[in-house]
């Protein structure tokens, strides 16, 4: 015996029918920009493994620079992110950063933004150190000094660069450095802000 009327039975299944069409629409929406991110994907940006599904991103809270107190990747859902893991003892860090400012400049407002998160010990001063012999300055200089943020997110090696969308849900990651003023990643870029 039902505990649901007729009534009510017919609608349900109207209700999970839709459902089930909304959430294959979905994946198969995906799919298709899975399939135009790795199209799209050229030189060292071959490495950029673009997810199947999004992934969900970790809630550890991380500091903002100049002592402007904590944030969790949360806070920037509604954006695309580039978000970067970093440290100032690391030479491809050195070597991709600047490249990695250009894309703020070029992208960042409403729709883009990148965020760097110096995780492990960096002194303050060694970050502002950093920042300024490579000649940036239009990037945070966030902090992860107990590697909670690094952890959850699987951070095993430096750099990492993790494409966040509009949902806050991880889409690609690379290891190591890569050539973030490319085409080919302008090109990633563009496609997750038009789509994601």
């Amino acid at each position: 015996m039902s505990w649901l009327n007729p009534g009510d039975n017919m609608r349900l299944f109207r209700h999970l029918t839709l459902y089930m069409a909304l959430a294959l629409g979905a994946n198969a929406a995906f799919a298709a920009d899975v399939a135009t991110l790795e199209a799209l994907r050229a030189d060292s940006l071959k490495r950029l493994v673009v997810h199947s599904e999004p992934r969900p991103v970790s809630d550890a809270e991380f500091f903002l620079e100049n002592d402007g107190g904590t944030a969790t990747l949360t806070d920037y859902q509604g954006k695309i992110v580039l978000l970067n893991f970093w440290a100032t003892w690391c030479a491809p860090c050195r070597k991709e950063m600047p490249q990695i400012a250009e894309l703020q400049e070029e992208f960042g407002g409403e729709d883009f933004e990148v965020l760097t998160i110096a995780t492990g010990r960096n002194s303050p001063a060694g970050i502002v150190k950093f920042f300024e012999e490579n000649g940036i300055t239009g990037l945070p200089r966030h902090t992860d000094p107990k590697q909670a943020l690094a952890r959850n997110m699987a951070v095993i090696g430096l750099p990492i660069t993790v494409l966040i969308n509009r949902e806050g849900e991880e889409v690609a990651r690379l290891l190591g450095d890569a050539e973030w003023n490319s085409d080919s990643a302008k090109a990633i870029i563009k496609e997750m802000i038009a789509t994601h």
